[in-house]
């Protein structure tokens, strides 16, 4: 039976490991791969008395965007891939960092599609969280906050085609201290994918990306869901909704048909 871990995440957006005990008494690690670039970062597990070993990841050790891959290592043995336990993240529910730190970290433990544990690191240097969306009379609303940055009299938002040499629209933004509201309306959008970005000090300043990530769900795009509206486009009609993508980042689908 494949070594568990429970996963308990606590509000300043750390995780910590409880690993079923390995049986042995030589010391081991829990160690955290990289998917993509193979870096591991490893963490010491302490016995707790109790059949468990621990190890904590504070939010002060880093741990770069990407998926991390989840492994029990016995000294002078392989890694052991760990299944998912018990998840305890109610604390990342509605979580809002201070931004003192001018960085927002976040990490939610999931289970892969064969069983397994991987934790999913975002590092947003500053970030812009969207909050609530409204699709009213064929247009986007998107309210949220921003987390180290400030606005400036320039700010502006930005509505980028993904197509080659694609074009660069301006929303509609409404800036109070942090907090922002953005309007799009979506007859003036191509057909194709676009993404949402803020310029809270204008051209010179910070390009943050919108996205929806201080939560408890790793991967937004197949469970939130918003109206697809109809949007009539020279002679036909374009089909124009919202969505996350696999990073949690907001974007629009302009397609044709229903």
């Amino acid at each position: 039976m494949p070594p568990r871990a429970d996963c308990t995440a606590d509000s300043a957006g750390g995780l910590t490991f409880d690993v079923s005990d390995h049986g042995s008494p030589a010391p081991a690690s829990l160690v955290l791969v990289d998917r993509a670039a193979g870096e591991e970062v490893r963490l010491p597990l302490t016995p707790m008395g109790d059949g468990r070993l621990r190890a904590s990841l504070p939010i002060s050790v880093g741990l770069p965007e990407g998926r991390w891959d989840a492994y029990v290592q016995v000294s002078g043995e392989d890694p052991a891939r760990l299944v998912p336990g018990l998840n305890d993240l109610r604390s990342l529910v509605d979580r809002a960092p201070s931004g003192s730190r001018g960085y927002v970290a976040v990490r939610i433990p999931y289970a892969t599609k064969h069983g397994n544990l991987t934790v999913r690191s975002w590092l947003r240097t500053p970030h812009a969280e969207a909050g609530d969306l409204a699709v009213t009379d064929g247009e986007l609303t998107v309210k949220g906050r921003v987390y180290g940055t400030e606005f400036t009299a320039k700010a502006h938002a930005e509505i980028r085609s993904r197509a080659t040499s694609g074009p660069v629209l301006r929303g509609e933004l409404t800036v109070d201290g942090t907090e922002f509201a953005l309007r799009i309306g979506y007859d003036e959008l191509s057909e194709g994918h676009w993404d949402l970005w803020l310029r809270p000090a204008g051209e010179d300043g910070p390009e943050v990306r919108l996205a929806r990530l201080l939560d408890d769900i790793a991967d937004k795009k197949p469970i939130f869901a918003y109206p697809a509206v109809t949007v009539p486009a020279g002679g036909r009609e374009l089909t124009a909704e919202p969505y996350y993508t696999g990073d949690n980042d907001l974007a629009i689908e302009v397609h044709a048909g229903v």
